[in-house]
């Protein structure tokens, strides 16, 4: 479980085949300073276990289904990445409930720098935009953040907005994204439940309860 506020900004050093999949070494020295084998670190919003580490770096598996689904399946040595390790329990909740499981990749359509802040527009996959909401929350790279403009749901190209402090700007790599980037998205997991719920209350008499 992750919160979605950054801890760091790492950098993928290497990647290797491994079966359908890739082993990547992720430089990361705050979160490989005191990682141990099988714990849970989100790289850009997709939960990865150690697999190894040095001082300064993590090893991780990640298999082809979350390449298929994440834009962590474009990555190259040298992609910057964000990082987050697990929630402690009894810690505060800074952003909002994240598990790490990435729903699908959206793309930077407009990036509108303001005096103070950055706004980006992003597309949304049209199965994903009925669970975001104007000021709801949502995760972009791993980064907890809130709506601050969505589509209407009559457009045929959803798209979300979202208004970027200085403090994100310069924490996370969204600072650096331009338009045509391919970031990841999770939406808000208690609007899946919802989403989930009231297909089965209007499933068919005799359908699947």
């Amino acid at each position: 479980m992750f919160t979605g506020i950054i801890e760091e900004i790492g950098e993928i050093t290497a990647i290797a085949p491994a079966g359908d999949g890739w082993r990547l070494t992720v430089r990361a020295p705050r979160a490989a300073a005191d990682a141990v084998h099988g714990e849970s670190i989100a790289v850009s919003g997709v939960c990865l276990t150690v697999v190894g580490s040095t001082a300064d770096t993590f090893d991780t598996d990640v298999m082809k289904q979350t390449l298929d689904v994440a834009a962590i399946g474009s990555a190259t040595v040298g992609t910057r990445v964000n990082i987050e390790k697990a929630m402690p329990v009894g810690a505060r909740l800074g952003g909002h409930i994240v598990q790490g499981h990435v729903d699908g990749v959206g793309e930077v359509l407009e990036v509108r720098p303001g005096a103070q802040w950055s706004v980006l527009r992003v597309s949304l996959p049209a199965d994903l935009a009925p669970l975001v909401v104007d000021k709801g929350s949502i995760s972009v790279d791993g980064t907890s953040l809130t709506v601050s403009a969505v589509s209407a749901p009559a457009e045929p190209a959803p798209w979300f907005e979202v208004s970027l402090i200085p403090e994100t700007l310069a924490a996370t790599t969204l600072g650096s994204r331009a338009v045509g980037d391919r970031v990841n998205l999770e939406t808000d997991i208690l609007a899946r439940h919802v989403e989930r719920l009231l297909a089965f209350r209007a499933a068919p008499e005799g359908g699947s309860r």
